[in-house]
C-alpha cells in the first residue's frame, strides 16, 4: 500500500504496510480500487451527460464512493469490497445509459479502455493483488511527481467536495453542477493525457464547484434547522444517562434527539458536532445537554471515560478501544470492523446501550463556551463591526481554524491565538478550534473576540463575512485587515483550500506541515500565484502579519 492523502502521513512522505490513521493495508488498497472503479463509471457517465442523458442514481453512487475513501471514514475492508462490487453494477448502468443514448441518435459506441474495462478479481486476495496497478506510486513512475501530485490534489479535492455534497443530500439538497463536475474530473483522471496547466485549471474549478456545494449545504442546514444564533454550550456533564454524538451529520443528531425524547437520556455533542447547539431547530431539544470532550484525535481517552453510548456519524472514527468497543455505533458511511452499524435510522441499539450504561453520577461544574456565529449572526451586527474597525477599536481579523490532528506542532495554533493582540478578533471553525476555544478572550465593545463560525463546511460563512466586509469597505478581500492561518488534516480541508484559491485569496498560512503530495515545484507555483506559505513559529508569523498591516 501507499497512502499520503492526510497531514499525518508517515514521516511526511507516505504510509506503507499500515496507515497512521489505523487503516490496514487491505483496506487502503481496496479504497484505491474503489476510486479506480469510480473513474470507470465516470468514463461512461461523463459521455452520457454530454449527450444529455442523466441517471441520478449513478451520480449519487459516485458521491458515496468518493466519500467512503476520505480519511477516518470507513475502515471496514468488507464494506469497501462490497462497494467495489456494487460499482461494477453501477458501471454497467452507466455504460447502458451511454450506449443507448448513442444508438438513439443513430451512432455506434466505441470501445472504452482503462478503468471502464477493468475486471475485478473474484476473491478478496486476488482483488488486493490488483491494487498495485492503480497505486499513486504507479502514476508517479509514469507521469512524474509533479503531475501525479496534481492528480492527487484534484482527487482529494473531489473527495472533500463529495463529503459536503453527501451531507447536503441527506437533507434533500443536491446540485447538478456538482454531479457534472465529479464525472468530468474523474473522466479526465481516467483518460486524458495530463498536463500541469490542465490539472491546475481543474483544481481551481474543483474549488469553484465546492463553493457551490458549501452554499448548498449551508442552505440545507439553515433550511432544516434555522440560522445559527450565538449560544452558550455547557462543557461539563449533567447527572444521568448519556449518549455522545460525534462526526458532522445534523440529520442523524435530530433523529436521535427525537427518538430519545422523554427517555431520561441526555445527548452530548463531540468534536465537529459542537456547532449543532447554535441551530434553533436542534437547540430546542432540552435534552441536548452540552458538549463533551474536544477534537477527534482525543477520542480514545475521552470515549473511555464517557459513561454512555457513542454514535459516530460521517467521519473521524479511530480504532475503538476495549473499554468502549461494545457501546460505540456507526451510521452513514462510517465503518469499523466489528462495530454495530445503524443502517435504517433506528437508533434503538444506541438507546439501549445508553440505558444499560451507568451514565454520569453527578453534575460537573457550570462551565460553557460560545458557538453559533454563522454568517447570518455576524452580518446581523455588521454595522457595529464596521464602526469598530473605522474607529480603530478592532485593528485586525484573524481566521484561525481548520482540522485538528495528533501530529506534534499543532500547539502553534494555541500559541498564536493566545498571542493575538487584544484589539483583534479571531474567527474560527472546524475542530481546530479546540486548541483554544475554552480560553477567555473577552470582548471589544460587546463583540466577542472569539467567534466560532461552525463546522469545517462553514468556511462558507467565513467567505460570506469576508465578502460583506470587503463591500462595506469598498475594497478587495485581500485588502481587508484579515489574515488566514489554517490547519489541515484530510480531504475536506483540501476542497476548502481549493475554494479559497479559486476566489483568489492570497497570503494563506497553512500547517502544521504541507501536503506530501504537493511537490516543491507545485508549491513554488502556488506561492507565486497566491503567496501560499507554510507556517513558521507563532511569534514569527504574527509579527510578520502585524508589521505588514501596520
Amino acid at each position: 500500500m501507499f497512502c499520503f492523502q492526510c497531514e499525518q502521513t508517515s514521516k511526511g512522505t507516505g504510509c506503507t504496510d499500515s496507515a497512521v490513521c489505523g487503516k490496514d493495508e487491505s483496506t487502503a488498497i481496496l479504497q484505491d480500487l474503489l476510486v479506480h472503479a469510480a473513474k470507470g463509471i465516470a468514463q461512461f457517465n461523463h459521455r452520457a451527460r454530454r449527450l444529455g442523458a442523466r441517471d441520478i442514481g449513478i451520480d449519487r453512487f459516485l458521491l458515496e464512493a468518493l466519500f467512503a475513501t476520505v480519511t477516518n471514514v470507513n475502515f471496514d475492508a468488507a464494506a469497501i469490497e462490497k462497494m467495489i462490487r456494487q460499482a461494477i453494477v453501477v458501471r454497467g448502468r452507466a455504460r447502458s445509459l451511454y450506449e443507448n443514448t448513442l444508438r438513439a441518435a443513430g451512432n455506434e459506441a466505441v470501445e472504452i479502455r482503462g478503468p471502464a474495462s477493468w475486471v475485478p478479481a473474484r476473491t478478496t486476495e486476488e482483488l488486493i493483488a490488483q491494487g498495485a496497478a492503480v497505486s499513486s506510486l504507479t502514476r508517479r513512475e509514469r507521469f512524474g511527481a509533479d503531475i501525479a501530485g496534481l492528480q492527487e490534489l484534484l482527487l482529494y479535492g473531489l473527495k472533500g467536495m463529495a463529503a459536503y455534497a453527501d451531507h447536503a443530500l441527506v437533507l434533500g439538497h443536491e446540485s447538478e453542477e456538482n454531479y457534472a463536475f465529479i464525472s468530468e474530473a474523474l473522466y479526465f483522471l481516467a483518460e486524458e493525457i495530463p498536463s500541469v496547466e490542465k490539472l491546475f485549471a481543474l483544481c481551481l474549478k474543483c474549488g469553484e464547484v465546492n463553493l457551490v456545494v458549501m452554499q448548498l449545504l449551508d442552505a440545507a442546514n439553515t433550511g432544516a434547522y434555522g440560522h445559527p444564533v450565538p449560544t452558550p454550550v455547557r462543557v461539563e456533564p449533567l447527572r444521568g444517562k448519556a449518549i455522545l454524538v460525534s462526526g458532522h451529520d445534523l440529520k442523524d443528531l435530530e433523529k436521535l434527539l427525537l427518538q430519545t425524547a422523554g427517555k431520561g437520556i441526555n445527548i452530548y455533542t463531540h468534536g465537529e458536532m459542537l456547532p449543532a447547539h447554535g441551530y434553533p431547530g436542534l437547540k430546542k431539544f432540552k435534552h441536548l445537554a452540552g458538549n463533551y470532550g474536544g477534537a477527534w484525535q482525543d477520542q480514545k481517552v475521552e470515549f473511555a471515560h464517557f459513561p454512555g453510548a457513542i454514535l459516530m456519524t460521517t467521519n473521524c472514527i479511530q480504532e475503538p478501544q476495549t473499554g468502549y468497543a461494545g457501546r460505540i455505533f456507526t451510521s452513514g458511511l462510517v465503518g469499523w470492523p466489528g462495530v454495530t452499524h445503524i443502517t435504517n435510522g433506528d437508533f434503538a441499539p444506541v438507546i439501549d446501550a445508553a440505558l444499560a450504561a451507568p451514565g454520569f453520577a453527578e453534575d460537573g461544574p457550570d462551565k460553557s463556551i460560545l458557538t453559533g456565529f454563522g454568517h447570518n449572526a455576524v452580518l446581523g451586527v455588521a454595522d457595529q463591526v464596521v464602526e469598530a474597525v473605522k474607529t480603530g477599536a478592532i485593528k485586525h481579523f484573524f481566521l484561525v481554524g481548520g482540522c485538528d490532528g495528533a501530529r506534534s506542532g499543532r500547539d502553534y495554533y494555541t500559541e498564536f491565538a493566545e498571542s493575538v493582540p487584544k484589539d483583534c478578533v479571531i474567527l474560527t471553525l472546524a475542530c481546530g478550534k479546540y486548541r483554544f476555544n475554552k480560553l477567555e478572550f473577552g470582548t471589544i465593545g460587546g463583540i466577542p473576540r472569539l467567534l466560532d463560525l461552525g463546522q469545517c463546511n462553514d468556511a462558507y460563512s467565513a467567505i460570506q463575512i469576508a465578502v460583506a466586509l470587503s463591500k462595506a469597505f469598498n475594497c478587495g478581500v485581500n485588502d481587508l485587515p484579515l489574515s488566514l492561518v489554517l490547519s489541515w488534516y484530510e480531504q475536506k480541508a483540501v476542497a476548502i483550500l481549493l475554494t479559497l484559491l479559486h476566489l483568489g485569496i492570497r497570503n494563506i498560512r497553512l500547517g502544521p506541515t504541507l501536503p506530501a503530495f504537493v511537490t516543491p515545484n507545485v508549491l513554488k507555483v502556488l506561492n507565486e500565484k497566491f503567496n501560499l506559505m507554510p507556517i513558521k513559529t507563532a511569534a514569527e508569523d504574527l509579527n510578520a502579519i502585524l508589521q505588514l498591516t501596520a
